[in-house]
């Protein structure tokens, strides 16, 4: 990466103030004045394998201050870097890769790409919007590739393609939401990166929606059912995939997967403290005098904001 500072006067390289920055946002720290603390009480040891400069003289190191980091974070190029780290990452995770599962057997590589809102980024800009990301990230391994700005007049449409130009994408399996289902990105993936894709088609693509829901999803069996509880709420997937003999209205289409979700909410905790307090107090039921069961006052339960789940 091109350094930008003067090179008169330089005592830190470049590597190891990024290397810093980077240890010590993985450690907690959110601001520029945390990563300068944090750099500051780093023991000899992680400075060491840092790259911080050591003092002969003197025998100890001595790490960056706050300025100095604070120049190069601001300087920098934040393209550059994000091609570095990600150019890094893809190494690192495709020769993991090779190791684990051996040069016989091949693995498919999943890449999500997605955009997400940056937290804490809200009162920096000018017009009260937080920053807005795309990126691209390794579902196995849960590390970013590829990350790009995205402005708050255009979409994330205009930035797929620039994201994913850098990275190598042969074989691999791109999964993105619906914003993404455009012709022109299922060429780019498929004629260009020789890499497959998994994309989802909503209504707003009311022809395309047409043709994959009149397939003969009845006739077509169940390939995988998943059972998952969260969120308040436990959820059933069914996935079905039919092979296209003739193709959609969709370049390089050769599968339609149909995912079928029903959401049942669970059993509310206070419900359930509710149903055992009910049956503590009910009074057994003596020979020769039935007592009716008593019923549950659901309105409490609705004043408490859970309802009863019907069955």
């Amino acid at each position: 990466m091109p350094d930008p500072r003067d090179p008169r006067g330089v005592r830190h390289t470049l590597r190891s103030l990024l290397l810093a920055a980077a240890a010590a946002v993985q450690a907690g720290a959110q601001s520029l004045a945390a990563i300068g603390e944090w750099v500051a009480d780093a023991p000899p040891q992680v400075l060491a394998a840092l790259g911080i400069r050591h003092d002969r003289l003197a025998g100890r190191f001595e790490p960056p201050d706050e300025a100095t980091i604070r120049q190069v974070l601001e300087t920098v190029d934040a393209a550059a870097f994000e091609a570095a780290v990600g150019s890094w990452l893809g190494g690192r995770l495709q020769a993991a890769a090779a190791r684990r599962c051996g040069h016989s057997q091949r693995v498919r590589r999943a890449l999500a790409v997605d955009g997400k809102a940056v937290r804490g980024t809200r009162h920096a800009s000018s017009d009260g919007q937080a920053m807005h990301l795309l990126a691209v990230a390794d579902q196995q391994a849960s590390a970013v590739l590829a990350q790009a700005g995205v402005d708050g007049k255009t979409n994330e449409i205009t930035a797929f393609v620039p994201l994913l130009e850098s990275l190598d994408l042969a074989g691999c399996v791109i999964t993105a939401d619906a914003m993404h289902t455009q012709r022109e990105h299922a060429q780019f993936l498929v004629s260009d990166k020789k890499a497959h894709y998994i994309l989802l088609v909503k209504k707003n693509q009311p022809s395309l929606h047409a043709q994959v829901k009149n397939l003969p999803w009845r006739a077509i069996p169940a390939g995988d059912r998943q059972r998952s509880r969260g969120h308040g709420r436990e959820e059933y997937r069914t996935l079905q995939a039919a092979s296209l003999a003739i193709g959609l209205a969709f370049p390089h289409a050769a599968q339609a997967i149909r995912v079928t979700r029903c959401i049942r909410p669970p059993l509310h905790y206070e419900q359930v403290a509710d149903l055992h307090r009910l049956r503590r107090h009910q009074p057994d039921r003596q020979p020769g005098h039935p007592c009716p069961a008593r019923r549950m006052d659901t309105r409490s339960l609705e004043h408490r904001g859970a309802a009863p789940s019907a069955k």
